[in-house]
């Protein structure tokens, strides 16, 4: 059994944030840098954008990422530190050095995030003093955790955090993550960070595995406008101070308590990045059924999630059958019209290739709702998918028009 508690990244044994607002955001009261620390060194598994252009943190992550160990995360927001050139390179390895004398352990065991603004290079006096307040100030209070959960966002309007127990064995394992992410969101991931954080005893390959599964099923499967960015990561850290028999493929009753421990935290953090949309009033849930192929069906529910007229019907409260199945149409993925059965919240608006007219003030009530379903059966096969995204406003187009480089 899963049970949310309190805290997100420092609810599991041994882990400890500090942040501070170091100059990086023009309000003072707005952390903007700080440090996720184990006591322990951590089993370490992470994925990352898969954009060509990466901003450097993302470079010198990968490569900490290989040795499978990490003792810290070091994270900014309010500059992304991309297409900063080798300089960009250097201050992203001059974060990992001075976060590792601040912290007593080697740079290479340092993750390095970067968020904000892109081509501008890092002001690393105000970068250097902040890592120096922030590791002064680690603790596992709940202040320490609303403060990191915030010192990560850029345009999010609300932090994103989890915290979850699973019993192990005889043990008690905990999970706890933060999250930021709002706009340039499209898979494969997004402008997003999830930093996961467990004090589970794992072994380095079924960690991989686990993130990555998790990630597929998650982050991967959201889209607000569908843009990827150069900075995302997912990252999460095992220090097994909770002394459970270690999780590998072979205790598979573990492992499977584990996975969906962690899937519950993915997912739930993803549903909050679209929920925190740019401009979003409407958080939607897209669900293709009777594909011949999950293949298809993630190609179907992208291509109708990412359709502005879509998005904007929706945001219009409107229920555009033609929009939809017209979306569904140019996917790329073979169909038969006179199959195809459209729902929007289980009230079927089109079937065998005709509309069907439910009732007016039903369907006018539903699509007021501020959770939108929309299920697509295509009649070929057994295979479903399920994406999520948001509706497009006109506030979306305001704060896009108004973001400047």
């Amino acid at each position: 059994m899963i049970k949310i508690i309190p805290g997100n990244v420092i609810a599991p044994l041994g882990f400890k944030v500090g942040s501070v607002h170091c100059g990086l955001k023009r309000d003072k009261k707005n952390h903007d840098i700080g440090i996720i620390f184990s006591e322990q060194p951590c089993k370490t598994a992470a994925l990352f954008t898969t954009n060509q252009i990466v901003a450097a943190p993302i470079k010198l992550s990968r490569n900490v990422v290989k040795n499978g160990k990490a003792h810290a995360i070091v994270v900014n927001s309010g500059n992304a530190n991309a297409c900063t050139g080798r300089k960009g390179e250097k201050d992203a390895e001059k974060m990992a050095l001075l976060t590792s004398k601040q912290l007593n352990i080697n740079p290479d065991e340092v993750l390095v995030a970067s968020t904000g603004i892109i081509g501008h290079h890092l002001p690393m006096s105000k970068i250097k003093s902040g890592i120096s307040k922030s590791s002064e100030y680690l603790g596992n209070k709940n202040t320490h955790a609303i403060n990191i959960a915030k010192a990560i966002m850029t345009t999010d309007l609300v932090s994103k955090q989890i915290a979850v127990k699973v019993k192990i064995g005889e043990k008690e394992v905990t999970i706890g993550a933060i999250a930021k992410g709002s706009g340039m969101i499209s898979p494969d991931m997004a402008t997003m960070f999830c930093f996961i954080t467990t004090d589970a005893a794992i072994s380095l390959n079924t960690l991989r595995s686990c993130i990555k599964k998790s990630t597929e099923d998650s982050f991967n499967q959201i889209t607000v406008d569908g843009h990827m960015s150069t900075s995302d990561m997912v990252a999460i850290l095992a220090n097994g101070m909770a002394g459970n028999r270690n999780i590998t493929s072979s205790t598979k009753s573990d492992l499977t308590l584990f996975q969906k421990a962690l899937d519950y935290v993915t997912i739930n953090m993803a549903k909050e990045i679209v929920k925190d949309g740019e401009g979003a009033t409407k958080f939607v849930q897209i669900e293709i059924h009777e594909a011949k192929s999950t293949s298809d069906a993630k190609k179907i529910a992208r291509t109708i999630a990412e359709s502005p007229l879509v998005k904007t019907a929706i945001n219009g409260e409107d229920p555009n059958w033609g929009r939809i199945v017209s979306a569904a149409g140019y996917a790329g993925v073979t169909l038969d019209e006179s199959k195809l059965k459209l729902a929007v919240n289980k009230i079927t608006i089109y079937k065998k290739g005709l509309p069907v007219t439910p009732a007016p003030k039903r369907l006018n009530s539903v699509m007021k709702k501020k959770e939108i379903t929309i299920q697509l059966y295509l009649g070929t096969g057994k295979q479903s998918a399920t994406l999520w995204t948001c509706d497009l406003s006109k506030k979306y187009v305001s704060i896009n028009a108004d973001y400047h480089t």
